[in-house]
């Protein structure tokens, strides 16, 4: 018994400097290693409520931080509902001219390039097409069409074939005579803003049937106006004074297309009516 209780003991003993035994009532307030909660809250899982109405705590805060100047603005506006019917904008925000402008819609060109073709006995800029633009000439374009519709004679696709055909025409015409040349943006901007007497014509036939002397003299008078004008634009870019009545006959066919469609109504037989 002595050796079985020595064998015994020194079992123990030799697996207790390997194995040594834990005191039970110290290991039940030791949690595990691998899961150790924090002394105050977890920062990926918070425990308490306050973490979930917006503070977090050491790992980030959702708080309300100052925003840096420029950035501010009070969205939603203080007042009564008919704030939201006012032109104040919000704070910090550019105007709407600023913002069209960098659309490539300058409304300061477009009064200039008007006015031009509006007294083209004026003398004209060499340079007034270097911010050549589209706005001008597609406003003019559309209410041309508009007006013709107005009057009967629902015309877009008719204005669309001769004035697409007319300023390829009139781009290569003017790059075989001239040794600068121009681009076709510039052709398209001149012939549309030059369409500006036309436009009015178009706005005389709502009222006054042109069908008749009235509307062949103004007619007359609006192809001679858009050819002087345009005319003039053209050589003064191209610097091709000595070449203006060559370049004014097939700008005047031009607009004389443009002026048949605003006297005679053509329908979808080709006989006009």
């Amino acid at each position: 018994m002595w050796q079985d209780a020595n064998t015994s003991y020194g079992a123990s003993s030799s697996q207790g400097q390997y194995y040594p035994r834990a005191n039970p009532t110290a290991a039940q307030g030791v949690p595990l290693q691998f899961y150790a909660p924090s002394p105050v809250g977890s920062s990926f899982y918070p425990g308490s409520r306050s973490s979930l109405e917006g503070n977090v705590g050491a790992q980030g805060s959702i708080s309300q931080q100052p925003l840096p100047p420029g950035y501010g603005g009070n969205i939603q506006p203080s007042g009564g509902w008919w704030t939201a019917f006012g032109t104040g904008g919000f704070e910090g925000e550019p105007p709407l001219l600023e913002g069209l402008s960098q659309l490539g819609i300058n409304f300061s060109h477009i009064r200039a390039k008007s006015l031009a073709v509006l007294n083209p006995l004026r003398a004209v800029d060499e340079r007034i097409m270097d911010d050549a633009d589209l706005a001008g000439p597609l406003l003019f374009i559309i209410c041309f069409g508009t007006f013709l519709l107005f009057s009967g004679k629902p015309q877009f696709g008719y204005i669309y074939g001769v004035g697409l055909l007319g300023s390829g025409s009139i781009y290569t015409l003017l790059n075989l005579m001239s040794e600068k040349g121009i681009d076709a943006y510039r052709v398209v901007s001149v012939l549309g803003y030059c369409l500006l007497p036309m436009v009015g014509v178009g706005a005389i036939s709502v009222m006054v049937t042109l069908d008749g002397t009235l509307g062949y003299l103004l007619s007359l008078l609006s192809i001679l106006w858009c050819t002087y004008a345009a005319s003039g634009i053209f050589v003064a870019v191209l610097r091709m004074s000595d070449q203006r009545l060559l370049v004014a006959y097939p700008v005047g066919l031009l607009y004389g297309c443009f002026a048949l469609l605003s006297v005679f109504n053509v329908g979808g037989n080709g006989a006009s009516k």
